[in-house]
């Protein structure tokens, strides 16, 4: 019989939550504007294949989009703060992620190449930074997204530290 997985123990910033907010908001924008310009042009034409009342009502179509994404766009950042966690126990990293699906990382520490701290323009604007950890596994890499940025600086140190720690040990 196995234990269900235990959350691991720190959250991700609350700051996180603006940051998906604002990248959430970029895709529901371009979702609109797309349905925008979709509903012109069809509403423009007069195509044999474009029945009248799809040409006629075709300004409903931005008007469904955004009904239809807007929640998405509420509980997604709210909901991806509540699922992000993240740990560093012993000789292991222990990360939780996903919106839709789930996605449970175990990286040892003795299997870590690199550690990189990675800020992009909102990160940045927002104090945020995500780790990337880099292993010898087929995988290839993981990371840990919404962390405060000195948070970030101070877990990078850390593993870099415990992983030549580990390997030093092993040779």
């Amino acid at each position: 019989m196995t234990a269900p997985l235990r959350d691991p123990a720190h959250r991700v910033s609350r700051r996180a939550i603006t940051l998906w907010l604002l990248q959430a908001l970029i895709g529901f924008l371009f979702l609109v504007g797309a349905s925008v310009l979709v509903a012109t042009i069809i509403s423009g034409t007069s195509w044999s294949w474009v029945p009248d009342w799809a040409a006629g009502n075709a300004w409903w179509l931005p008007v469904i989009v955004g009904v239809l994404t807007l929640p998405f766009l509420i509980s997604e950042p709210l909901w991806r703060y509540a699922v992000h966690r993240w740990e560093l126990s012993g000789d292991v990293v222990y990360a939780r992620s996903g919106w839709v699906s789930r996605e449970w990382v175990f990286v040892p520490v003795s299997r870590i190449q690199t550690v990189d701290k990675q800020q992009g323009w909102f990160e940045r604007m927002l104090g945020l930074a995500t780790l990337e950890i880099r292993t010898a596994s087929y995988a290839g890499s993981s990371s840990i997204q919404g962390l405060d940025i000195h948070v970030a600086s101070r877990l990078a140190e850390d593993l870099a530290h415990r992983a030549h720690e580990l390997r030093d040990d092993a040779t």
